[in-house]
């Protein structure tokens, strides 16, 4: 018991080392403006800290690599206590139906523009909910880095919410969080074991039609020049998000080719895909 207790208090004490109470936090929208919102929407879900250095690193990488679009960082969260964020899942949900509706208006304002949804961690549990609060394919793509959520969640409806389909980033480094630590604290849709951000998604039997527009990238050695050394926050390198979540951002047709084109691509490995 004791050993149990010290884990959590380091886990806690990890998962808010990118956290300041709400009243400090940057509210700047750098990337907001009318001639980005014209070409299309990304919205960059924070992690359970909420606004801080990490999902700032998404936002300038996308910017950095070339995205156009309006880069949103939307700061979901309702304390500044990262566990308290973590373990309201109602409350999370309902949150992400609020998302959906911010969607829903923004494709009334600017008819067939993209919308990414792009979330790290918690983040990405409220990417998936914010789809599946979604009907149809309103949404353009998903992209998920390190998510905290279970590997046997049923992707089927936020696949069907989304256009192009999820791309969801893996690291089996990111033992401290995603193994150790929501095995302890929970994953974010309330369940005690490994995330699928360490190991990847659970594909059911038979492979729903769905599921095949999920693709996922595991860790490899190569992202650590660009600061992703695997670990559970690196993912937000602003040289990793630039090199590696840009391009698959622009890239308008996922398949599973093309999206190991722009990994190669990204890894040196391989040339980079013609739009």
């Amino acid at each position: 018991m004791r050993m149990v207790t010290m884990v959590a208090l380091l886990l806690l004490t990890a998962l808010c080392g990118g956290c300041m109470p709400s009243s400090f936090r940057s509210t700047a929208q750098p990337y907001l403006n009318a001639d980005r919102l014209d070409r299309g929407l990304v919205i960059v879900l924070t992690g359970i800290e909420g606004r801080s250095t990490f999902n700032e690193g998404i936002a300038s990488g996308l910017a950095k690599g070339g995205c156009p679009y309006a880069i949103e960082i939307y700061d979901w969260t309702s304390s500044w206590v990262s566990i308290v964020n973590q373990e309201t899942i109602q409350k999370n949900k309902n949150k992400a139906c609020e998302i959906a509706g911010k969607i829903l208006r923004y494709h009334m304002a600017y008819p067939d523009r993209p919308v990414i949804l792009a979330g790290q961690s918690g983040g990405a549990a409220m990417a998936i909910w914010t789809a599946e609060c979604l009907n149809g394919q309103s949404v353009d793509g998903i992209v998920l880095l390190a998510a905290s959520i279970s590997p046997g969640y049923r992707l089927d409806r936020a696949l069907a919410a989304s256009r192009r389909g999820i791309v969801s980033f893996h690291s089996d480094r990111d033992f401290l969080m995603l193994g150790l630590g929501t095995s302890v604290v929970r994953t974010m849709d309330g369940n005690f074991g490994t995330s699928a951000g360490m190991r990847g998604f659970d594909c059911p039997p038979g492979t729903p039609p769905e599921y095949l527009r999920l693709y996922q990238i595991p860790y490899n050695s190569s992202m650590s020049a660009t600061g992703n050394v695997g670990l559970h926050l690196t993912s937000s390198s602003e040289a990793f998000v630039a090199r590696y979540i840009e391009p698959i951002v622009m890239n308008t047709h996922w398949t599973k080719e093309s999206i190991q084109m722009n990994v190669d691509a990204a890894n040196g490995t391989g040339a980079v895909k013609t739009q």
